[in-house]
C-alpha cells in the first residue's frame, strides 16, 4: 500500500505541472493569435503579387528571358531535388513534427524510387536531430531557431538567397517544401508544396479584368524582380502557416495535458482518502481490540 506522505508528494507534483501546462497553453493562444494576424494580413499580398505576375507573364518573350527567368519558369532537368524540411525549434507539441516527418520521408521514398537525387534542408531543431540520424549525408545545409523569434520577410529573404544560389549554380533543378498548413486548432494538414520552378497557377481570388500594360524599363526584368519577390513570399507564407500550425497543436496539446492531470489528481485524491480511512478504520480496531483485553 502507498503510504500517505508518498500520496501526497504525487498529487502536488501533478497539481505542479498542471500550472506548467495552464501556462504553456495560454502562452500557445497567445502566438497563435499573433501568428494568424500575420497570417491574415499577408495574404493580400501573396494574392496581389500573384495577380501581377500573370498580368506580367503574356508581355514578356520566352526568348528574350535571362537564365534566372527560364530557370524559374521552365526550370532545367528533373534530377536532383533540394527538399526543405520544416520543423519546430521546441517539443511539447503534439503530433505536429511526427506529421512533417511522416510526410517528408514517405515523399523522399517517392523520389528515390524514381531514381531522382536528393539533399534535404532543415528549418528548425528538430528537424536536424531527428534527420541527422537517418538522413545525415543528405543534409545540405540548416537553418536554428527559427521559430524562436517573431518571424519576419527578411527571414525568408535569408533563406531564399541561399537556396536560390545553389540552384544558380546548377546544383539542384527542383526546390520542395514540407510544411504544416493550418485549418484549426484541431486540424493542420501536411502539405508538399514546389517553391522552383515556380509554379505560376491563375489566381481566382481576384477577378480578371483586361487591362493593357506599358512596362518600364522592360517586362522581363520586372518579372525577374516579382519572381524573386514571389520565391521569398512563398517561403515566409509557408512559415507562417507552418508556425500558426504548432502553436495550434501545441495548445490543443497542453489542453489535453492539463484535461489528463485533472483527472489523475482526482483518482490520486480518492486513493488518498480510501488509504486515509484505511489506516484510520485498522487504528480503530487496534484501539478497540486492546481495551476489550483488557
Amino acid at each position: 500500500m502507498t503510504s500517505l506522505k508518498a500520496l501526497k508528494v504525487r498529487i502536488k507534483s501533478v497539481k505542479s505541472t498542471q500550472k506548467i501546462t495552464q501556462a504553456m497553453k495560454m502562452v500557445a493562444a497567445s502566438k497563435l493569435r499573433k501568428a494568424r494576424t500575420k497570417l491574415e494580413c499577408s495574404l493580400p499580398y501573396f494574392n496581389n503579387l500573384k495577380s501581377i505576375t500573370n498580368n506580367i507573364l503574356p508581355s514578356v518573350d520566352f526568348e528574350e528571358m535571362n537564365d534566372f527567368l527560364k530557370l524559374a519558369l521552365k526550370g532545367n532537368s528533373d534530377k536532383k531535388y533540394l527538399i526543405i524540411i520544416t520543423s519546430s525549434d521546441r517539443g511539447l507539441c503534439g503530433s505536429f513534427n511526427v506529421n512533417i516527418f511522416k510526410a517528408a520521408k514517405k515523399y523522399i521514398q517517392d523520389i528515390e524510387q524514381l531514381g531522382k537525387n536528393y539533399d534535404i534542408v532543415t528549418i528548425g531543431n528538430k528537424a536536424f536531430d531527428h534527420f541527422k540520424v537517418s538522413h545525415k549525408h543528405k543534409i545540405f545545409t540548416s537553418f536554428s531557431d527559427i521559430t524562436k523569434q517573431s518571424l519576419s520577410f527578411d527571414t525568408a529573404k535569408k533563406i531564399a538567397d541561399e537556396l536560390l544560389n545553389t540552384v544558380l549554380q546548377g546544383a539542384y533543378d527542383h526546390i520542395m517544401i514540407v510544411y504544416s498548413n493550418f485549418k484549426s486548432i484541431l486540424s493542420q494538414e501536411t502539405h508538399i508544396k514546389q517553391l522552383f520552378p515556380i509554379d505560376i497557377a491563375p489566381n481566382t481570388a481576384l477577378p480578371d479584368t483586361a487591362v493593357s500594360y506599358e512596362f518600364e524599363p522592360s517586362p522581363s526584368v520586372i518579372l525577374e524582380k516579382i519572381l524573386y519577390k514571389n520565391l521569398i513570399s512563398q517561403i515566409y507564407h509557408c512559415l507562417l502557416e507552418n508556425a500558426a500550425s504548432e502553436q495550434g497543436s501545441r495548445m490543443n496539446a497542453m489542453d489535453n495535458a492539463t484535461r489528463n492531470a485533472s483527472e489523475m489528481i482526482n483518482q490520486l485524491s480518492l486513493v488518498y482518502n480510501r488509504t486515509r480511512q484505511s489506516i484510520i478504520t485498522k487504528e480503530l480496531i487496534e484501539i478497540i481490540s486492546g481495551a476489550e483485553a483488557i
